[in-house]
């Protein structure tokens, strides 16, 4: 019985390791200049705050993720964006599922206060972010988004509340 509870007890501790380590790492992160590819970040601050007419966004159909921060919470991402008719967008999926619903935040509270900034190359854009939910233009950003990423992103996605979809505008 002893060696039993002896096991069990080392086990446990050597569980605890990879555990408390990982947490760490995501604790730590948080208080970070932006997110790594694992975890969450903290406020943007590194890079020059964008001032001038609204840029051609197209670049950045050529650059596979941008980070993003809602002013609140002050908290950063990595996410996936793409450029259509001069436009920008972001979006997220699952939001129809328990485990999207419960693993995303951020749409949720992007709705609720859309301030955001945006970090692309180093340059910090203040942004809005304005959540379509139909209309003509979803069937041009979600062929967009099909053909810059492996993603199944629909119009009907978007309109059943599966995919949130955000225009990400001038901030006044």
């Amino acid at each position: 019985m002893k060696i039993f509870k002896n096991t069990v007890i080392v086990i446990l501790c050597l569980l605890l390791i990879p555990v408390t380590a990982i947490s760490t790492a995501a604790v730590k992160q948080r208080f970070a200049d932006g997110p790594n590819f694992v975890f969450s970040g903290g406020p943007l601050e590194a890079g020059e705050l964008y001032a001038g007419s609204e840029p051609d966004w197209s670049f950045v159909n050529d650059i596979p993720t941008i980070e993003m921060q809602l002013l609140e919470p002050p908290t950063s991402r990595i996410i996936w964006t793409v450029e259509h008719n001069s436009k920008l967008y972001v979006w997220s999926g699952y939001m129809g599922t328990t485990v999207g619903q419960l693993w995303k935040q951020w749409p949720l509270q992007a709705e609720e206060d859309g301030r955001a900034l945006i970090r692309i190359n180093g340059i910090r854009y203040e942004r809005q972010l304005n959540r379509i939910q139909s209309g003509p233009e979803l069937d041009g950003i979600t062929q967009a988004i099909t053909a810059k990423y492996p993603s199944r992103t629909t119009s009907e996605a978007v309109e059943s509340g599966d995919v949130w979809l955000f225009e990400a505008t001038p901030r006044d």
